[in-house]
């Protein structure tokens, strides 16, 4: 679903007085729009990650020198 179908299933409430004051949207569309704020995050992060400069070591010398093996 895209987000132009997310927001076209949203349906908006209003109070007395005429003003938008909420919204409705169904549950599977709720759970829609958080995995895709979740995934926007998640490539946030990464996109962060990948800019910082960090030595790296193999997982062959972690292993190692944290005693797990071979």
């Amino acid at each position: 679903m895209t987000v132009a179908d997310l927001l076209n299933s949203v349906k908006i409430v209003v109070d007395p007085d005429g003003q938008q004051s909420a919204v409705m949207v169904d549950m599977d569309v709720w759970e829609q729009i958080v995995t895709l704020l979740e995934d926007t995050e998640d490539a946030e992060e990464f996109r962060k990650a990948r800019k910082v400069q960090e030595e790296t070591i193999s997982w062959k010398t972690a292993k190692k020198d944290l005693n797990l093996g071979e």
